[in-house]
């Protein structure tokens, strides 16, 4: 690595460091630090999310998957713009009204406080896990272009994020990822430019050789259910993305934060609409590469083993000192974005789904100083499960999923449980989420045969079918049990039609109550 690389990757550090700094006045309250007293402007907001949503595995996995196939993963993610257009006028203003700073408060007022626990500690173990694998896969994509050891990758990375989050809250966080928004832009361009140039051919060439040879396709169009087809990846984009958008704190947060309902609105919208051209060119860079080294002639190195591993050798082999150290920092940036914005999330559930339970009289200086707390331990200990990944050199990672596709799924089925079926009960919901859980466990557990072999009574769909099948058996069981069994529903008000009488009903929106943690059923 060239000592400019170092200077422009050491500049950036030494901004994020001075963002946590400048921020850590503004930190008195619960309310500055976990949504930053409300204020952050629309614009801001909108690259928040884009920084969030990118992260480094789009770095590494997005191009290697276009090189070694085709653009398949780019459906799914079309409707994260679909889905906001269908439900995010109605979404963004009701959160920002019976919630006040944890998404899972709304499942507590309609379900009561057992749900509540499960779906924000599902949302923590799902992310918790997020978290150690982004670490991990940041130091081994930097560990090849560096020379860099993992573990001295990921301490560096966790004590740099935590510093800043730990410090700025919430505020911190989305400034930051600002900054990281046009780090991250910069470094596409650059890349882009010299695939494109390098080439004696000239980008005309480049392009159409990569078209012509499938580079550039969106899959399968294939009535299929057992392999990663256009329908599969539509069904599953679907769900993921409703799932994001009412289920998920990382989201919901962004709506907390802004101003107005109006730049909350503006700013997801940007958000969602920004996130679709950096995926495409994530995709564009692989088909790229692979129209580069097939047209130059260029020979691999044997070392390079997997189509994810291209990319930043590309990076490092052909990109001038400077440059290849900017892409290093938009690199290192978009891993730190996620983490810190899921550090300081975790820290929100904590406090606000369990620890105010615990401890319902203690004062908003009691709850900072535990949110403080929280983001430091959350981030160690992620710091910890990469350490562990690094030294089984990736061999726990298949524990990880299991885990996480196990107890994180259902919460978009939940929240459609509760937001469009007054007739739903506590008893319904609590059915439903076991029914899905027994469920995605023998998905999971039974998926190819890998686990467990049960022969013909093994889950043979692909496993992108495996969570948008527990969402709908949230859903279907949760109404037949809620009609069957005993239990009265509660909270009807906080449904769509419920919402839609109380808009009617009162001359401004705003004069909405807010649900208070302790406003729950049962």
């Amino acid at each position: 690595m060239h000592t400019i690389d170092l200077i422009v990757l050491a500049l950036y550090i030494i901004g994020l460091i001075g963002i946590g700094i400048r921020f850590a006045r503004k930190q008195h309250t619960t309310d500055d630090y976990f949504v930053a007293g409300r204020s952050i402007p629309g614009w801001a907001m909108g690259l928040s999310l884009l920084a969030t949503i990118i992260t480094s595995v789009t770095f590494i996995a997005y191009p290697g998957s276009s090189y070694a196939g085709d653009w398949s993963l780019m459906v799914p993610n079309i409707l994260f713009v679909g889905v906001l257009l269908l439900i995010g006028s109605i979404i963004v203003p009701f959160f920002r009204h019976v919630v006040h700073m944890s998404a899972y408060e709304y499942f507590g007022a309609r379900f009561g406080r057992l749900v509540r626990l499960y779906s924000s500690a599902a949302f923590a173990v799902g992310h918790f896990s997020k978290m150690g694998f982004v670490f991990y896969l940041l130091a081994l994509t930097l560990s090849r272009m560096t020379g860099w050891s993992l573990t001295t990758i990921i301490l560096l990375t966790a004590l740099i994020t935590i510093f800043y989050t730990l410090l700025g809250g919430v505020e911190a966080v989305v400034w930051a990822d600002v900054v990281q928004g046009f780090v991250l832009w910069a470094g596409i361009l650059v890349s882009l430019g010299f695939l494109l140039w390098l080439p004696h051919q000239g980008p005309h060439a480049v392009l159409a050789d990569a078209w012509n040879h499938g580079k550039i396709s969106l899959g399968s169009t294939a009535l299929r259910f057992d392999k990663p087809t256009i329908i599969v990846l539509v069904i599953y984009g679907f769900f993921f993305y409703l799932q994001k958008y009412t289920a998920d704190q990382t989201v919901v947060q962004r709506y907390l934060i802004a101003k107005s309902d109006r730049s909350a609105l503006r700013g997801i919208v940007l958000g969602a609409v920004l996130c679709l051209p950096v995926w495409a060119s994530f995709m564009l860079i692989g088909s790229l590469l692979w129209s580069f080294y097939r047209l130059t002639g260029e020979a691999l190195p044997k070392s390079i083993t997997k189509a994810d591993q291209i990319f930043p050798h590309f990076l490092v082999t052909h990109l001038p000192a400077g440059l290849s150290g900017l892409f290093i920092a938009a690199l290192v940036g978009s891993a730190m974005a996620m983490l810190a914005s899921d550090m300081n999330c975790l820290s929100v559930i904590t406090v606000e789904d369990f620890y105010r339970f615990i401890r319902p009289h203690a004062r908003d200086r009691e709850l900072l100083r535990a949110g403080r707390i929280i983001v430091m331990l959350s981030g160690l200990a992620a710091a910890a499960v990469a350490l562990k990944l690094a030294a089984s050199q990736g061999g726990a990672l298949q524990l990880y999923y299991t885990i996480t596709a196990i107890v994180a799924g259902g919460l978009a089925g939940l929240f459609l449980l509760a937001f469009l079926v007054p007739r739903a009960t506590r008893t319904g919901a609590i059915t439903g989420l076991v029914a899905s859980l027994i469920f995605t466990t023998w998905g999971v557990l039974t998926e190819g045969g890998k686990i467990l072999d049960l022969g013909r009574w093994n889950f043979t769909w692909h496993d992108y079918m495996l969570g948008a099948i527990g969402h709908v058996i949230v859903l279907v069981v949760g109404v037949s049990a809620s009609y069957l069994l005993p239990g009265k529903p509660v909270a009807t008000n906080l449904t769509w039609s419920g919402w839609r009488n109380r808009i009617h009903s009162q001359q401004s929106v705003h004069a909405l109550d807010v649900v208070s943690p302790t406003e729950e059923c049962g």
